[in-house]
């Protein structure tokens, strides 16, 4: 840790020094007229659903462009999550397929408390089972927005409490192709060709892509097949539609944790107690809309979604094992309404929108507990409303205030049900946010904000499978956040950003593993925390960047007044260097530093906690014309390190889930 607080430090100062006579240029053009930064200012859609600069945003918000795609060492959407200090990210199974993704403090219901869009549509499921983070190759990826803290809850709705992470994928554009092909450790390889282009009025696109791996640990292995086909027409200059289509399949093993007392009796760390776990996934995605331009920059937006998704999971446990064969299909409609006017010579954006979110669950269970078979087959559903209005009004040339209101409401219901259990329930909340940025200096800019957020139970939280019943006095929880930071540029492309945050959750979901259910905490879960990055090139041939996190999260009252909530690193750091060695020669040198961390389940912190580790992953890379080549090494120092862990067995111990060693990957991409 050390080590890398004194690089971070060292790299920071170097970098500020080329561009001080810069910010003193951008300070004369901003006192002599409108600046040239604002007119370029960079662009997001996720903080607004609409496109808008993200010094209008009041809240810190992290993009992840094509090029830092490229130059990173990430073999997927989550390895690259890891580059951002408040993201905590775990690799369970240690086969790159099942991944806890954690924005900020919220520990083992992270999942539950981060939403995530691919190209503007949820991919959160209405279960336990969060978010497939194998659905969307990270080859066919163009950028991703992250938009760190509540405020996005007034525009999405539910999930949203710890932030949004929106995956935006290539479009179509003019003719194109290319293949790729990756190889390296326990037998990984994994293929990618697409190709797209436009024709007059009409663009269109398709890629396939095929992993297979053996995993780092034994019955961890992966396979996996992808599809993806887009179309857009525009029919007139103000009209477009589009149609998508997604087909994931993927086939892996479940490794499971090794306990204290596994070690003890002599397992390794590439082994396992479990052999015959399994999960198998069919999931299937049809995407539609239409956007219609109306009143000069006004707009209207339609977004229909139909989702299937097919598991069929088996898992074994002392005394027992559980099959289980789940089937989630989802009908998404969203219109949304953009008003742009400029009343009084002050820009102004009004969007008013419509949610409606219908899940259907069947489930079919299959469990042999100490020897007594059960079994049961599940209907369980879920119709989620939202009515949303937010409001952007910029009073002056770079000085805006947002505010926004919405009113969610839910409907689940659940068959069969026991006989002293009702076969439904209700919940609704009223969100909102409020906010101020200023602009100063060019592109510089400071912010502020409130909001309060909420997420709902999801399905197999609220209904008991062992009882057939609801769980009738499980809510919604409710959080309350302030935010406040500002990002100041050095040059065109180099900035400081610094971000405190305070949020306080009343209410939040969790498993109880004492009472074997889910319950609402009864105190107040609360996380702080001070987030810091930056951004610079202080040589031609050298980039570097940066992030440090430092979070405090912990509960407030209640049976685990004081404790810490579990799985929240206090301390993250990251740190890049990126040397450009000429002739198409690029090397990548990242360092990650992850704190202690409680073991999931660990409320009580009776336990001792997770180790903290650094990582040091390496790349070098090849460009010539149309052809790219590279190989990277990932835990390049060999760590011997778990990411993620968790209390279990009986009596309760820790159960490890080993990260991989020392490990190798080269591959090949031709475009044209």
């Amino acid at each position: 840790m050390k080590i890398i607080c004194a690089a971070f430090a060292v790299s920071f100062f170097i970098a500020l020094q080329p561009f001080r006579s810069f910010a003193a240029q951008t300070d004369d053009a901003a006192r002599t007229g409108e600046p040239e930064a604002r007119k370029a200012r960079e662009i997001v859609v996720t903080a607004a659903r609409y496109r808008e600069g993200i010094s209008s945003v009041p809240s810190r918000v992290t993009v992840i462009t094509e090029d830092e795609i490229r130059n990173s060492t990430a073999r997927n959407i989550p390895d690259l999550l890891r580059g951002v200090a408040s993201i905590h990210v775990s690799d369970i199974a240690g086969n790159n397929r099942h991944f806890t993704v954690d924005l900020r403090g919220f520990g083992e219901t992270a999942a539950l408390n981060t939403l995530v869009l691919v190209d503007g549509r949820r991919v959160n499921q209405a279960d336990l089972s969060g978010t497939d983070w194998t659905l969307i190759p990270l080859e066919r990826v163009k950028r991703i927005e992250i938009l760190h803290g509540g405020a996005g809850s007034v525009l999405y709705g539910d999930n949203a409490t710890g932030g949004v992470i929106h995956i935006i994928t290539r479009e179509a554009g003019p003719t194109e192709g290319g293949v790729s092909a990756v190889a390296g450790s326990y037998d990984t390889f994994k293929g990618l060709a697409y190709a797209g282009g436009s024709w007059n009025d009409l663009a269109g696109s398709f890629a396939v892509k095929y992993l297979t791996s053996d995993g780092y640990r034994d019955n961890s292995g992966n396979e996996a097949t992808d599809l993806d086909a887009k179309l857009s027409y525009t029919p007139a200059e103000d009209l477009s539609l589009y149609l998508g289509g997604r087909y994931h399949r993927d086939d892996a093993g479940l490794p499971g944790a090794i306990k204290e007392s596994d070690f003890a009796a002599g397992t390794q760390r590439r082994e396992t107690i479990h052999p015959d776990d399994f999960v198998e996934v069919e999931d299937y995605a049809v995407e539609g809309g239409a956007e219609y331009a109306f009143l000069n920059d006004s707009l209207f937006k339609l977004d229909l979604t139909w989702r299937s998704r097919d598991a069929l999971s088996f898992a074994s446990y002392v005394g027992g094992n559980f099959t289980g064969d789940t089937v989630i299909d989802t009908v998404i409609v969203s219109p949304q309404f953009i008003f742009h006017s400029a009343p009084r010579g002050m820009n102004n954006t009004l969007t008013l929108g419509f949610d409606y979110h219908g899940d259907r669950e069947d489930i079919t269970n299959e469990s042999i507990f100490f020897g007594e078979e059960t079994g049961g087959i599940f209907k369980l559903e879920k119709d989620n409303y939202g009515l949303y209005v937010q409001d952007e009004l910029e009073l002056k040339p770079g000085l805006y205030l947002s505010g926004g209101y919405r009113y969610d409401w839910a409907d689940f219901s659940f068959s069969p049900g026991g006989p002293d259990s009702p076969d439904g329930t209700g919940m609704d909340e009223n969100l909102f946010m409020a906010g101020a940025n200023y602009t100063y200096r060019g592109r510089s800019y400071t912010y502020f904000s409130y909001s309060r957020s909420f997420r709902y139970p999801v399905l197999d939280e609220i209904f008991n499978f062992f009882t057939s019943t609801i769980t009738t006095d499980l809510t919604a929880q409710t959080t309350d956040s302030f935010e406040v930071g500002f990002r100041h540029y050095l040059g065109e492309k180099s900035y400081l950003h610094l971000n405190l945050f305070a949020s306080s959750t009343e209410d939040e979901i969790y498993f109880n593993p004492a009472a074997f259910t889910n319950q609402n905490l009864d105190g107040d879960a609360r996380r702080r925390g001070v987030e810091i990055s930056f951004d610079a090139a202080p040589r031609p041939w050298l980039g570097l960047s940066g992030s440090y996190a430092h979070m405090a999260s912990d509960i407030d009252g209640g049976a685990f007044d004081g404790k810490d909530v579990p799985n929240v690193p206090e301390n993250k750091a990251v740190l890049r260097a990126l040397f450009f060695a000429g002739r198409g020669i690029t090397a990548v040198v990242e360092g990650i530093y992850v704190g202690e961390r409680l073991f999931v389940g660990d409320f009580g912190n009776d336990f001792d906690r997770q180790d903290d580790f650094s990582v040091l992953n390496l790349k070098l890379e090849y460009a010539w014309k149309s052809l790219v080549a590279h190989v990277t090494v990932n835990n390049a120092t060999d760590e011997k390190y778990s990411e993620y862990g968790a209390l279990g067995g009986f009596p309760v111990e820790r159960g490890f889930f080993p990260s991989p060693e020392r490990n190798f990957s080269a591959g090949l991409s031709i475009a044209w």
